[in-house]
């Protein structure tokens, strides 16, 4: 990942790249003269962060490259009650358990991108379930929530759209912007946390916490507000679509639920018009670079250079060299129609959109079964004498091999891993046969 630092601050970094939706009065001034340390919340209610929070993990990422400490807060604590903004409807309150142990995932997910060792400005993980599961009611209500007004938490963005519906929302979910508030002012607190920074969707909360700073500690011996906030623009593509809602869900980080490959092809496949924006947002990489890639973009579209470097830098950013390798690997193989050098795994997650048809053990023991057979059952050919025709004509594989006779008989030997077949009918229909369980 490229690190040069070609602005003189942050605040200049973040303006250029798109990256900087809104700030409190003073803040991309603090940004700019001061040595900071921000703050940003990830919700522990799934087991991988996805690839909407790539966003703000960036931003942390930047923060600490211009010499700021940032601190990655983990939700063990507001977790047990959920963000209401952006859903229609309430939560399922989660057990501690498995609140838990998506902490224990996300810390693992956020540790590649900071650095911890840093002499000046190490990055610090903390968990608000450390004062949160201690907080007791009646000093809470005492202590914090006197600082704010049900007219004004009316108001915020993330509850309002919520008393429209039938449903509704719970007295939990609407304290949820208190929690926020009151994890600003103990980090505050405990670490010397002024600044927080979250989506466009959290500007309200993140204004709820400067606020209750604000009243509790005042301004400083100068006059100046002892904290502030920054947001991040909400990522829309060329249609308007939300980033990463395109294909049914976000992909995530968790390499077991979206493989490198995946994660490599999702941004390899983005429209020409939100590569350059995507680049600025997600990489590391500089003006120089990127103003190479918007002319490569501009003049030759189809070589999807900038889509390239993207998902390059993007899959090396979370996992890691050799996460790329296997991305490239796999891309290399399937694109250039010869997978017989993949694992069973990978073939399964390159092929996970196409047929899949189960075979038993004993229909491939002894001799087997035949080819044209088994391509009719897996749905690669509409009978035996189509199978045949398109054998003759070099189109049939099994497993990468060209297949060349329609009575080669396909045995337990051939499995892939002993699990699994690919046939393909010419360049890119694809069928899978694995072995029932």
């Amino acid at each position: 990942m490229t690190t040069n630092t070609e602005f003189q601050n942050v605040a200049e970094d973040l303006e250029w790249r798109g990256a900087l939706y809104n700030a409190t009065p003073g803040a991309t001034h603090a940004l700019a003269t001061e040595k900071i340390t921000c703050y940003i919340g990830f919700d522990p209610t799934a087991s991988s962060l996805h690839i909407g929070n790539l966003l703000p993990i960036m931003g942390l990422v930047r923060l600490q490259q211009y010499g700021h400490t940032p601190i990655a807060l983990v939700g063990g604590g507001t977790g047990m009650i959920g963000d209401p903004g952006g859903r229609s409807e309430e939560r399922t309150l989660m057990a501690i358990d498995e609140i838990d142990a998506n902490v224990a995932a996300i810390r693992l997910q956020l540790e590649p991108f900071l650095d911890f060792e840093a002499v000046s400005n190490p990055a610090r993980m903390v968990n608000n379930a450390d004062w949160l599961r201690q907080t007791s009611l009646l000093p809470f209500l005492r202590d914090v929530g006197k600082h704010f007004t049900v007219n004004s938490m009316m108001g915020r963005d993330s509850v309002k759209d919520r008393f429209t519906r039938d449903n509704g929302i719970s007295f939990t979910e609407f304290s949820y912007q208190l929690l926020q508030a009151y994890d600003f002012m103990m980090l505050y607190e405990k670490y010397g946390v002024n600044f927080q920074a979250g989506g466009s969707d959290q500007w309200g909360n993140i204004l709820g916490g400067v606020d209750l700073i604000r009243r509790i500690h005042r301004a400083d011996s100068e006059g100046r507000p002892r904290a502030h906030g920054i947001a991040y623009p909400l990522v829309v593509n060329a249609s308007g679509e939300k980033f990463g809602k395109s294909i049914g869900g976000a992909p995530t980080l968790d390499p077991k639920q979206t493989s490198p490959y995946k994660l490599y092809q999702f941004f390899l496949n983005v429209a020409d018009a939100d590569a350059i924006p995507y680049v600025k947002l997600f990489t590391m990489l500089n003006q120089v670079q990127i103003g190479g890639l918007a002319e490569a973009v501009s003049e030759e579209p189809q070589k999807r250079e900038a889509q390239r470097a993207l998902a390059e830098e993007v899959v090396r950013t979370i996992h890691g060299q050799g996460g790329l390798d296997q991305a490239l690997k796999v891309t290399r193989a399937f694109f250039g129609g010869d997978i017989s050098g993949l694992s069973a795994d990978e073939m399964e997650d390159v092929l996970d959109d196409s047929s899949v048809t189960e075979v038993n053990r004993d229909q491939l023991s002894g001799e087997g079964i035949r080819f044209s057979e088994l391509a009719v059952s897996a749905g690669a050919g509409k009978s035996g004498g189509d199978v045949k025709r398109t054998i003759q004509q070099g189109g049939m594989y099994l497993n990468g091999e060209q297949i060349e006779d329609a009575g080669r008989l396909v045995g337990v030997e051939d499995l892939v891993e002993g699990r699994l077949l690919v046939i393909r009918r010419g360049r890119k229909n694809y069928s899978l046969v694995k072995l029932a369980e």
